[in-house]
């Protein structure tokens, strides 16, 4: 909330100027008075500020403090925007501490229990580097989403700007129509699974019937979505992340009574390729990526923290996930079959790892939940041109049912839909695109450029790298799955 004595004013600056933001900042031109008789301030609503290019704001400051004989003043914000609770007008930033909760519990969901079952082949050694590589591979598309984000909402003046208005703007129809078609598939299809697996479990804990499980989470889930604040949902995944390190570090302990640790120094790089989709799915976290830059009021250095940080967590889960079933795996069971479902095995063998299990599945998967059902809802929001700010129930009934409904019709459903979503959807929407938006924003004298800061660095190498590694996995998937079908002919 920003506070100004009667005696200062706003710089006035035109729609076409504020639309050109370098570093967004709030400029308040203070004039003293010479009589100093009132203290009194005037409280003015935070989203009055103004945003303007570096080279206009020196001119404009030159040509009204040229005429002023007093010293002045100003007053500078390193944000786009201030968010207001419209019912008590208060400043309520985001908390960046909620926003890496938020990143973490995204990527920590059912991709975690997928890793094991298709990194076994490679071996923990080689999965290890893949793991690493994944990461950072993701940490910079998500760093670009980012970066076109931000630049989306100064360019179109306002917040909660979601893929498809960034599309739109770098990639013109054809950019929407991958963006909108690669999103929807990926969220509904994940959002499915989740349902599936989570009713799955429910019921096997209460007893109740599988329709009324996947009613029940995705009510309860999608209810907080849709009448929590920013503190709430925070305040909520916090719960749930903490949740899922307390099982897991439960399940690691049990687990590793049968480690062989020399069986971690494994590593068959002829078997990565086929883990990378998955290892890319189980780090998908760029969904949450707008809802993160607009609770941070585009605050850049807070968007790269939450993002590097939020995602670190989970790399390191991964990792001591893989080392413990890998390295127990072949006292489980040293056939040469391969395992289909180390977690069942681990069932099996241990009474106590059940429980454990389920908890912590159910948990890694209600973050992720939230995650999802928070970027898809947004997505929709923008794609039908509601007002931002508001939540309206349409956006929620169209995330909400369809998944609800399908996870009911194949229950099997869960692995199916994690397989073909990272495979075919992941790489394009959150590998490929990314980097052509970027592209299209940096180098194309079509799109208006502003002068932000860059949030990777690299050029048009790094973007290159970039594009090339996804389309590379993509296309080694497709050849692959055509000499499947052929052989099966």
């Amino acid at each position: 909330m920003a506070l100004i004595s009667p005696n200062s004013f706003l710089l006035p600056l035109s729609s076409q100027t504020r639309r050109h933001i370098p570093e967004c900042r709030t400029s308040v031109i203070i004039k003293p008075s010479p009589l100093a008789v009132s203290h009194s301030l005037w409280r003015v609503s935070s989203r009055e500020f103004r945003c303007f290019s570096q080279r206009q704001s020196t001119e404009q400051l030159e040509q009204v403090t040229e005429p002023l004989e007093n010293k002045e003043s100003t007053q500078q914000l390193e944000r786009l925007f201030s968010n207001l609770n419209q019912a008590t007008m208060k400043h309520e930033p985001g908390s960046v501490t909620s926003s890496i909760f938020l990143v973490a519990g995204t990527t920590v969901g059912a991709g975690i229990l997928a890793i094991p079952a298709v990194t076994q082949d490679a071996g923990f050694l080689a999965s290890a580097v893949t793991c690493i590589c994944c990461w950072i591979y993701m940490v910079v598309t998500g760093l670009l989403v980012a970066e076109v984000n931000v630049n989306t909402m100064c360019e179109l003046g306002s917040g909660g700007v979601s893929l498809v208005s960034m599309a739109m703007r770098t990639l013109g129809k054809l950019g929407v129509q991958v963006a909108c078609w690669s999103y929807l598939f990926i969220h509904y299809a994940l959002l499915v699974a989740y349902v599936a697996r989570s009713s799955e479990i429910l019921t096997n804990s209460l007893g109740i019937p599988l329709w009324e499980s996947a009613a029940l989470f995705s009510f309860i889930f999608g209810g907080i979505c849709y009448f929590g604040s920013q503190r709430i949902i925070g305040a909520v995944n916090g719960f749930l992340v903490f949740g899922i390190l307390v099982s897991f570090t439960s399940l690691v302990v049990v687990a590793s009574g049968n480690l062989e640790w020399s069986s971690l120094l494994e590593a068959h790089v002829e078997a990565i390729p086929q883990s990378i989709p998955i290892i890319a799915l189980a780090f998908v976290y760029q969904n949450v990526v707008p809802v993160l830059c607009t609770n941070l009021e585009g605050d850049l250095p807070k968007v790269r923290t939450a993002i590097v940080y939020g995602t670190a967590i989970p790399l390191i889960l991964f990792l001591i996930w893989d080392a413990v079933i890998l390295g127990t795996i072949p006292t489980l069971d040293a056939n040469s079959t391969g395992v289909a479902d180390p977690l069942q095995q681990l069932r099996s063998t241990n009474g106590i790892v059940g429980p454990i299990v389920e908890v912590f599945s159910f948990l890694a998967i209600g973050t992720s939940y939230i995650g999802f059902v928070l970027g898809l809802s947004d997505f929709i929001s923008d794609l039908l041109k509601l007002p931002t700010g508001q939540n309206k129930p349409l956006p929620y009934l169209l995330t909400l049912l369809p998944p609800l409904v399908l996870a009911l019709l194949d229950p099997e459903i869960f692995f199916k839909a994690l397989d073909f979503a990272g495979t075919y959807g992941v790489l394009v929407l959150f590998g490929v695109l990314p980097a052509a938006m970027s592209w299209s924003e940096r180098y194309s004298s079509e799109t208006q450029t502003l002068n932000l800061p860059t949030l990777v660095p690299g050029g048009k190498v790094t973007l290159s790298f970039v594009t090339g590694g996804a389309l590379l996995v993509i296309f080694s998937e497709i050849l692959k799955d055509i000499s499947h079908l052929q052989s099966q002919v």
